[in-house]
């Protein structure tokens, strides 16, 4: 038994005895620890998925049974949209992004700018505990107040940004609005694709972008690393490309979900299908840069990423069933210059109401945390999707 496996197996061995739900979930696959001595025996445990875990969550709040300590040991708890539940332990940089963002290029002394959410979602802190364990400084930004945010990189000559890569682009346009010069040099950007144009306009800037990717479950699970193509898999996170209906791992090279198994003992997420198409590069095998994913090739279920963050079909419903007048709606995400513009289209039973749009606009921003657009519409295809993606990335 290698390293790995023996750690897999005691994490295992230690999770079953822990955490209530994952006992079952492995009496149900009729498995105990002993048949999972290492990575080649997890897959007789079936894939766990987005909305299996909203659904486990919902029946045993508030992780479903899968957290392994007393909610008390915790450091942070969040909730992204589904809503999903989400625990921090007490360990420095929890969420393993140090690692990708030295590849980028942050060392010790380097101000940057977060740029992600600090509110209820993990991202704001999650990046900011990688920041900090390389000895950076950080400005935690967040999202909006752009004219403050920029004056403040600024002021303390920040260097560095981590964030969405067209939040980035919106920061560089206000500081050309407003006169002012920044030191910027280097970027490390995830959730949400990165195209070739953008890429190419931030480089014009002077700033080297590096991508990452992860999820806010698993933390970092991806990241560029100069002189190789794809992202890096992080040491010490095991993920299987596997086929969407069997769960079954394919050979290297070929598309299917990325499922994850994390090794760490407070929270049960062991073959967790994220939900996310990619593939491992067959060359990342043997040619000395680490396992690697080719990179973001789609998505297996119905939730879509906007802004960085995922919109779901039932999340949206639920919002939908506070509206009785309406009859019928389907949420449309187009993009332009590079930013994700969100609408609702909405079909009302009878006359509407003059404040629908503005009581729709404000529910949503409390409900499922999104900003949106509202548009009275007369007709949708009696097969219309809940949510339409009109995006390219070019």
């Amino acid at each position: 038994m290698n390293d790995l496996d023996q750690t897999l197996h005691e994490t295992i061995t230690h999770l079953y005895h822990h955490a209530p739900g994952f006992q079952k979930r492995l009496a149900a696959a009729g498995l105990t620890p002993a048949d999972i001595q290492g990575v080649a025996d997890l897959a007789r445990i079936p894939v766990l998925r987005k909305d299996d875990l909203i659904d486990l969550q919902q029946k045993d709040p508030p992780f479903g049974g899968l957290l392994a300590v007393p909610i008390g040991a915790l450091r942070r708890v969040f909730q992204s949209p589904g809503p999903i539940n989400e625990p921090e332990p007490h360990k420095p940089d929890a969420a393993r992004w140090g690692s990708a963002l030295a590849a980028a290029g942050f060392r010790a002394g380097d101000v940057a700018l977060n740029a992600f959410g600090y509110h209820l979602t993990p991202a704001g802190a999650a990046l900011e505990e990688g920041l900090t364990s390389l000895g950076c400084v950080v400005i935690p930004g967040g999202i909006g107040n752009q004219e403050q945010q920029v004056q403040a990189m600024a002021a303390f000559g920040a260097s560095g940004y981590v964030g969405l890569p067209s939040y980035l682009k919106a920061l560089l346009d206000k500081a050309q609005e407003l006169g002012l010069s920044l030191a910027l040099n280097k970027a490390f950007v995830l959730a949400e694709p990165l195209p070739p144009s953008l890429k190419q306009e931030l480089n014009d800037h002077g700033i080297a972008v590096y991508q990452g990717y992860g999820t806010a479950e698993c933390g970092n699970l991806g990241y560029d690393i100069d002189g190789y193509t794809g992202w890096r898999i992080p040491d010490h996170t095991i993920i299987q490309i596997c086929d969407i209906n069997s769960g079954q791992p394919l050979p290297h090279g070929e598309t299917g979900e990325v499922v994850v198994t994390l090794l760490n003992r407070h929270y049960a997420l062991v073959r967790f299908g994220v939900g996310d198409l990619s593939a491992i590069l067959p060359e990342s095998v043997t040619d000395g840069g680490g396992w690697r994913l080719k990179g973001w090739l789609g998505r297996v279920g119905a939730a879509t990423k906007v802004r960085g963050m995922f919109l779901h079909p039932t999340q949206l419903a639920n919002m939908m069933a506070r509206f009785p007048e309406v009859a019928a709606y389907q949420a449309v995400i187009t993009r332009a210059e590079h930013k994700d513009h969100l609408a609702l289209h909405v079909i009302p039973t009878a006359n509407p109401a003059a404040d629908l749009a503005d009581r729709l606009q404000t529910t949503a921003r409390e409900a499922i945390k999104f900003r949106l657009t509202v548009e009275i519409i007369d007709t949708l295809p009696p097969d219309a999707a809940p949510i339409r993606d009109e995006r390219t990335w070019e």
